[in-house]
């Protein structure tokens, strides 16, 4: 806590000719009584009201105080509050082309990888990381960011069907997809850079061919994680037929020599993930990635705190008079 307006704490000078005036000159304008003598009181018993005759002057001075305290502006402190974490820059590259509709993961493709995605954005706090989204084209779903609970918000929202319903030109269009995260990593500052590519398909759509982007990202010092997700052989993919869905047995086509060169070009991994246990070993695997230091700022709110020193000076006052009108009221 810090005041603003620390001059007003001079006023509290006040306070020692207050008390040396009550000390010197109080007996003067106390009542007295004439007796004969006062050996009768000689040895009579000192009162407890007697011992807390000079409660009122304390309270007085106290609240007083209290007052001076509340003028001089009371506030939290505000300033930054820097300190380093561990941590690296992440960004999640995930395929949402219409084959990830496949349910040889379940419950599809593209639900396990987000409910998995899910996990490991949870379990790294202090990571800076983003989101991409690619099938025919590429887009950034979130920026990279610390405010973790608006990247899952967004990774919840993105759509098994969005490329079914043309939201995004369907096909597989790795390089482009690769492309678009290593731009939200380029103006990075972190030591360790990583990418998690997630596909179930060949490149087959985009104008930056997936070994092209791999060679920038290694020139920008990125590593690439890729994941091939998807059974082996055929998988059961869902097509709507009039009163419900018929599933057909869709071949898996997945370009493992690429994305296998991908890896190795950025120093990275290729992984392979036929079904949702393996997928999720394969993010417990990439969490044990290396750390490295990097300094977060916090930011605390100005307020004023004045209240509590108004509710005390208010309650010194009360209990002066309350003493004043009962236990040590005074008969002219």
């Amino acid at each position: 806590m810090e005041f603003a307006n620390k001059e007003y704490f001079i006023l509290l000078v006040l306070l020692i000719p207050y008390i040396i005036w009550y000390l010197l000159y109080r007996k003067k304008s106390e009542p007295t009584m004439r007796v004969s003598t006062t050996a009768a009181y000689r040895n009579a018993p000192i009162s407890w009201r007697q011992r807390i005759i000079h409660a009122p002057m304390v309270l007085r001075c106290l609240c007083f105080a209290m007052v001076v305290c509340v003028l001089a502006r009371p506030q939290t402190h505000n300033a930054w509050d820097s300190k380093s974490v561990e941590g690296i820059d992440i960004m999640l590259a995930m395929d949402v082309s219409t084959s990830m509709l496949a349910e040889d993961l379940k419950p599809n493709r593209l639900e396990a990888a987000k409910n998995v995605a899910a996990e490991f954005i949870s379990g790294r706090p202090n990571d800076n990381i983003g989101l991409t989204i690619f099938a025919g084209e590429s887009f950034t779903q979130c920026p990279m960011t610390t405010d973790h609970a608006s990247l899952l918000s967004l990774l919840g929202g993105v759509r098994t069907d969005i490329a079914a319903r043309d939201i995004i030109s369907d096909g597989t269009a790795i390089g482009m997809g690769l492309a678009n995260a290593v731009s939200r990593l380029k103006d990075s500052k972190a030591k360790s850079k990583v990418i998690i590519l997630l596909t179930d398909g060949s490149n087959n759509m985009g104008d930056i061919s997936p070994m092209t982007s791999a060679e920038i990202a290694k020139s920008m010092g990125i590593r690439v994680y890729t994941i091939a997700v998807g059974t082996n052989k055929v998988a059961p993919y869902p097509v709507p037929v009039a009163g419900g869905v018929q599933y057909v047995n869709m071949p898996v086509e997945i370009d493992t020599k690429t994305l296998a060169n991908i890896a190795s070009t950025t120093n990275g991994n290729a992984y392979r993930a036929t079904n949702n246990s393996e997928l999720k070993q394969i993010y417990k695997d990439i969490d044990v990635l290396e750390k490295t230091k990097m300094d977060v700022k916090r930011f605390s709110k100005r307020y004023e705190a004045y209240q509590p020193f108004a509710i005390a000076a208010f309650v010194l006052l009360l209990m002066e008079i309350m003493l004043k009108l009962t236990v040590l009221r005074r008969i002219p």
